[in-house]
């Protein structure tokens, strides 16, 4: 059976259920809502702050590291006192603080396939915040396998990118864009990261999240957005699916 607001949490979010876009049919639609959220860095943490305020009902936190000091610039829900600590617990207290309703699981290790599997097909909606091609690319194809949609976040020096997959709607994914734009193999220890642009896509990806979960859909999911942090412009591409993919595409290249 399906939650429905208490009186105390239509006054918190009052100011979401006047919109005549969202009203309270959306916010219960966010109360029940699971989502996953792999990586909790400079993406992870808005967008779990944002998810988290907003009103999502369950949140789930993966990360297998510890908070460092070079993470504090950017990874906004983390305190110095919280160096030393893994980033999902850290942000978990933090979050509990902002919504004590907000039910809040943490994974502190690397998920292999068969754990990742599980996990995607325990909520509804996936957000990819990791910063490396390999995470990218396995969650990318068991979200698509397990039939769940993935808002994908990467950003690097000034250069940020967003892209919504949605298995549903048959598609393009991850792995096709890949062929058009090449994978960034630099991390940002060695090519850097301006604060304010990863905080920017991590935002954006929970917009685009919270819209969806509430019935919106705000980005289409054959469409790439690439943000430049220097001249604070948008662009947005239309991404073909790659007929020779094999994730998207496994009927095509299996002929």
């Amino acid at each position: 059976m399906a939650d429905t607001l208490s009186y105390p949490q239509a006054v918190t979010y009052n100011r979401h259920i006047v919109l005549p876009q969202i009203d309270l049919e959306g916010q219960e639609a966010l109360l029940n809502a699971r989502v996953l959220i792999i990586g909790i860095g400079g993406l992870g943490c808005p967008a779990a702050q944002l998810l988290c305020s907003s009103g999502t009902g369950q949140l789930t936190l993966v990360d297998d590291d510890k908070v460092e000091a070079s993470n504090l610039p950017r990874q906004i829900l983390f305190s110095r006192a919280q160096v030393g600590q893994f980033k999902v617990h850290a942000a978990r207290d933090r979050l509990h603080e902002l919504n004590p309703d907000c039910r809040i699981s943490t994974v502190n290790t690397r998920l292999d396939d068969e754990a990742l599997r599980q996990a995607v097909s325990e909520h509804d909606l996936v957000l990819d915040c990791t910063d490396n091609p390999a995470s990218r690319q396995q969650i990318n194809a068991i979200c698509y396998a397990q039939q769940r949609p993935l808002v994908s976040g990467a950003a690097i020096r000034f250069e940020g990118q967003l892209l919504m997959v949605d298995p549903r709607n048959h598609s393009p994914c991850y792995q096709c864009i890949t062929r058009l734009f090449s994978e960034q193999e630099l991390s940002c220890v060695e090519a850097g990261i301006f604060a304010p642009v990863v905080a920017t896509i991590g935002t954006q990806q929970a917009h685009i999240a919270l819209l969806w979960l509430m019935g919106k859909q705000v980005l289409p999911a054959s469409q790439l957005l690439t943000y430049d942090g220097l001249s604070l412009s948008w662009q947005q591409f239309t991404v073909p699916a790659d007929p020779q993919c094999t994730v998207c595409q496994p009927t095509k290249t299996n002929k």
